[in-house]
């Protein structure tokens, strides 16, 4: 493992992961390109087996990486990567080449999956595509299952965040439009 607070999530429990509708960053690697980028249309679609279902730009690189290979990693960035977030969300691979570099994106490996995860993150699943062409086409979305679940247990621990024990910095991020992210707030139980 990459580091020693990466811990896997059973999946019985990974669409807890995306509950709370965080900006995601997607990641694919195809044909020895890797390449990042941020969406903030991602969902949890259901449990057994856990599916998730996001949002891609035809335009984007990394939905080319996506469909050429039919893996992807969606993963839960934190406010510590605001910036790289906004930076690997506002640029394609296309126009800046090094644009993972120029962001300060750190990529690491887990095995068992040849698939970039992008480290800092406070959760990350491996997904396999599930094509479903029209939707894809007409609507830019896509669906995932997710085949392997991992969390970092400073902010999520035995099945629930503990936003409100962490350090603000691992707080998910959640945007809104024109550079303008909030980040979760404070629990309330009911």
């Amino acid at each position: 493992m990459h580091d020693r607070h990466i811990a896997p999530v059973e999946l019985a429990k990974a669409n807890r992961l995306l509950n709370h509708g965080p900006t995601v960053l997607v990641s694919a690697r195809h044909a020895g390109v890797d390449d990042v980028m941020a969406a903030a249309w991602a969902c949890a679609l259901d449990f057994m087996p856990p599916k998730l279902s996001v949002v891609l730009d035809k335009a984007s690189r990394t939905r080319a990486l996506l469909e050429g290979s039919g893996r992807f990693v969606i993963q839960v960035p934190t406010v510590a990567l605001l910036q790289q977030t906004h930076q690997v969300g506002s640029h394609g691979l296309a126009e800046q080449p090094d644009k993972l570099a120029r962001a300060g994106v750190e990529l690491f490996d887990l095995e068992g999956h040849d698939l970039p995860f992008v480290a800092g993150c406070s959760a990350w699943l491996a997904c396999r595509l599930l094509p479903e062409p029209h939707n894809q086409q007409t609507y830019d979305l896509f669906i995932g299952e997710v085949i392997g679940a991992w969390a970092d247990t400073r902010a999520f621990r035995d099945g629930h965040w503990l936003f409100e024990q962490a350090d603000p910095a691992w707080r998910s991020l959640h945007y809104i439009a024109g550079g303008r992210f909030y980040a979760i707030g404070e629990a309330l139980d009911v």
